[in-house]
């Protein structure tokens, strides 16, 4: 599988270089996004500009590593994802998916998000 990462503060970019994800694709980006370490303290921001198709296996992997940021209490976007692939995301799992069409767009967002965090911190 292709990638690359960019690390910054409070965020890591995850780039995926693949066209389509599918069964076998689908545990390797699992297993490459569960695999960096910084993970476990920054939000995620998925960057799918170069993904063309999904098969279902594939929109979970994209879930499952999106919903396991929230289960740390940190926050995820997917951004530069297709039309076609933000419409099967959406209508597969209707839950709070953050996606976006920048990823500038989607650094805001999680930048907002963890603001909204450290307020109801503040607030306890």
């Amino acid at each position: 599988m292709q990638f690359k990462i960019d690390t910054k503060e409070k965020i890591v970019i995850f780039r995926l270089e693949e066209t389509t994800l599918d069964a076998k694709m689908s545990d390797e980006l699992e297993s490459a996004i569960g695999n960096i370490p910084s993970l476990e303290e920054k939000n995620l921001i998925l960057d799918l500009h170069s993904l063309e198709s999904a098969d279902e296996s594939g929109l979970k992997a994209i879930f499952t590593v999106y919903d396991r940021q929230y289960q740390r209490g940190l926050s995820a976007a997917i951004a530069r994802l297709n039309r076609t692939l933000t419409t099967a995301l959406s209508g597969a799992y209707p839950q709070m998916l953050n996606i976006v069409p920048t990823e500038s767009e989607a650094i805001d967002m999680i930048m907002m998000e963890d603001f909204e965090r450290e307020l109801d911190l503040d607030e306890e």
